[in-house]
């Protein structure tokens, strides 16, 4: 007898977001706590992992973003950057603008 075996399940995607680009997107300004807090709870709505990128220690968040987001397979891209976007963003699964995202998490509160 042949054991079935069950579907491969899609890997969920990372959404990593320009937290800055993001928290600037409006006025007033999302603070740092709350855009981590929303976006938590925006991914587990989802079905998403998040990654907010702060400015990291002895680099901007744009280089981090740069570096480590082939790492994350499948990944979605949040920022209004248009550097980023052409940099980061071509094997992104999908870009949301930073004011998007943002009007979209504040519909949360």
């Amino acid at each position: 007898m042949t054991a079935i075996k069950p579907p491969k399940a899609e890997p969920r995607p990372t959404v990593l977001v320009d937290a800055e680009n993001v928290r600037r997107s409006i006025w007033p300004n999302i603070s740092r706590d709350e855009l981590v807090t929303l976006a938590e709870g925006w991914a587990k709505e989802n079905d998403v992992d998040v990654r907010v990128v702060f400015e990291p220690r002895g680099e901007t968040a744009d280089e981090w973003l740069i570096r480590e987001a082939r790492h994350f397979k499948p990944y979605w891209l949040v920022t209004s950057d248009r550097e980023l976007r052409e940099l980061t963003g071509p094997e992104a699964e999908r870009v949301i603008g930073g004011g998007t995202f943002a009007r979209e998490l504040l519909r949360r509160r």
